[in-house]
């Protein structure tokens, strides 16, 4: 247990020295400060190098790190009876901040000035430079000039004293004036002269400004009756151009009214023409429904009916005259006979179509009358049928050309012949 205790002990002083040895040879600056390590020689002809901010390393024993402060300085800087231009003793009291400077030249000139001097040294030697640049500058200035144009001044002696803190190493960062006297009342005195000028200036303004006041006041009152004037003139101007526009609207909607009833006027005979024209279309379709189009239904149909009546006409035409090619050859292959049959075929029709002239008479009875002269009534009537059926073959003659008295007085025709006749 007591070599484990020693061990542990050994470790701590171990890490400790390690870290006492790290710390030693490395250097780690903050960026408010500036290291300056010296000891070496070899980094130049200064014999230090300078860090600022960041860390870097050193030799133990062999280099040496001093501090500088770059915080800002305050200082009070005030100079009493300072002759400015003019032979005016004047008191000025100012504040100001300063530094040292980080920038590269004027750095060395702060490490050679104030290298392991307190902050309190730096702050007499840049309070001191101040106040004696502060006295070249009263010299050339008027006690006005300082007085009036604080903000000027204070340039002028910034512009005068930064040379001076360069060579120091340090940076003049503010410089404020804030009081200006004298002991001899000079400053008082211009004060009250030109306070004096300045309420005569306000005086004479005040009068100036309230003569132009009732000037402006008269002016304005004129105006205003101008204007009014002018404004009752507008007035009527626009009542008599609203007269007018009231007048031109209204014969413009007289007008309109007319050209709307011209217009409903127009559309009315517009539509009654249209309705005319609908009329008459419509009477037209129903004329031609009623009218037209059955006549023109009948015309075609009459023109069918007609067609096909004469197309019956030529096939009965065709066909009777097949009939009459196939008689003609039946004829002339019958010889000298053909006249015979030719009269024998027809005879039917010929005593039909006469038969036919007195269809319409009927005869119930017939009577025989005895004339009383000796002669009996129905031997008359029978002596009478050969004269009747002469007369009849001479119609048939008449209106056929055709003797049949003639064609039956030839020869007797065969048995077959007179079969094929009764056939007929």
């Amino acid at each position: 247990m007591d070599v484990v205790i020693t061990v542990a002990v050994i470790l701590v002083l171990a890490i400790a020295l390690v870290l006492i040895s790290v710390r030693a040879f490395i250097v780690i600056c903050p960026p408010n400060l500036v290291a300056v390590i010296s000891g070496r020689g070899r980094e130049g002809a200064s014999g230090y190098r300078v860090l600022r901010g960041g860390r870097t390393l050193r030799i133990p024993l062999l280099e040496k790190v001093d501090w500088m402060e770059l915080n800002t300085i305050a200082l009070d800087v005030m100079v009493q009876n300072a002759y400015s231009k003019g032979a005016i003793p004047l008191s000025v009291q100012a504040v100001g901040d300063v530094k040292i400077s980080s920038r590269d030249g004027v750095l060395d000139n702060a490490i050679e000035r104030f290298l392991g001097r307190p902050i309190e040294y730096v702050q007499k030697i840049a309070k001191e430079t101040l106040e004696a640049n502060l006295r070249g500058v009263l010299a050339t200035l008027t006690p006005e000039e300082v007085n009036e144009d604080r903000l000027k001044f204070a340039q002028t002696l910034i512009d005068e004293a930064d040379d001076d803190m360069r060579t120091l190493g340090l940076d003049l960062d503010v410089l404020k004036i804030q009081n200006v006297t004298d002991e001899v009342d000079y400053l008082d005195s211009v004060g009250r002269r030109r306070t004096a000028q300045v309420i005569k200036e306000a005086r004479v303004a005040e009068a100036e400004r309230k003569t132009e006041a009732e000037e402006a006041e008269a002016e304005a009152r004129r105006r205003a009756e101008i204007a009014k004037v002018n404004a009752d003139l507008v007035i009527v101007e626009r009542e008599n151009a609203l007269r007018v526009k009231e007048a031109e609207l209204e014969a413009l909607a007289i007008a309109k009214e007319r050209e709307a009833e011209v217009a409903g006027e127009k559309a009315k005979a517009v539509a009654e023409q249209a309705l005319e024209a609908e009329r008459i279309e419509l009477q037209k379709r129903r004329l031609e429904a009623d009218v037209i189009t059955p006549a023109r239904a009948d015309r075609e149909a009459k023109e069918l009916r007609a067609k096909g009546d004469a197309a019956k006409i030529i096939e009965d035409g065709a066909a009777q005259v097949e009939v009459f090619k196939r008689m003609v050859d039946q004829y002339q292959e019958a010889g000298e006979d053909a006249e015979r049959i030719f009269v024998l075929n027809i005879l039917p029709e010929l005593v039909g179509r006469i038969v036919d002239t007195v269809k319409g008479v009927g005869i119930d009875k017939v009577t025989v009358i005895d004339s009383g002269n000796g002669s009996s009534g129905i031997p008359d009537v029978m002596s009478q049928l050969p004269a009747a059926v002469i007369k009849l073959t001479e119609q048939i003659e008449t209106a056929t050309g055709i003797n049949i008295l003639s064609g039956l007085a030839a020869p007797q025709p065969t048995m077959e012949a007179q079969g094929e006749i009764t056939t007929s």
